[in-house]
């Protein structure tokens, strides 16, 4: 008679591709940023007259944690895409700031090759995988 183990089986990891990989770290170290932008709004008193300066802190940590949430749905077509909307409003932020256009096309450009290069090295994998000749 064999002994019974107690230990539930150990879970298997998904894989996850490149795209995924790569979309998730800059949207994680983008979240950084999103908030601390959000203090520059509250320190610059950079909303319009009748809005109150903290509420750029709100903003900012709002923007924060969308983009951490969004950084654990990227495996989704639909969360590249939500990755994407907060990209803009990333950049939309250049209207109260305009140094924020400069993060705006650093992470921007950062996002679009994660997700477009991370998609190509993904299909490239898959075909390597599929027929693994080595003329693949």
């Amino acid at each position: 008679m064999e002994p019974v183990s107690l230990t539930p089986p150990a879970r298997q990891r998904r894989t996850r591709g490149a795209a995924e990989s790569l979309a998730a770290i800059v949207l994680g170290f983008e979240s950084i940023v999103a908030f601390l932008a959000g203090l520059v709004v509250y320190g610059l008193k950079a909303l319009p007259e009748p809005i109150e300066p903290w509420w750029g802190i709100v903003a900012g940590s709002v923007l924060a944690v969308l983009m951490i949430l969004t950084a654990r749905l990227v495996r989704y077509r639909w969360g590249i895409v939500v990755g994407w909307v907060l990209q803009a409003v990333v950049a939309l932020g250049a209207f109260l700031v305009p140094a924020l256009a400069i993060v705006a096309l650093i992470f921007g450009g950062m996002y679009a090759y994660a997700t477009i290069k991370g998609a190509a090295l993904d299909r490239r994998n898959a075909r390597r995988t599929a027929d693994p000749s080595p003329n693949a």
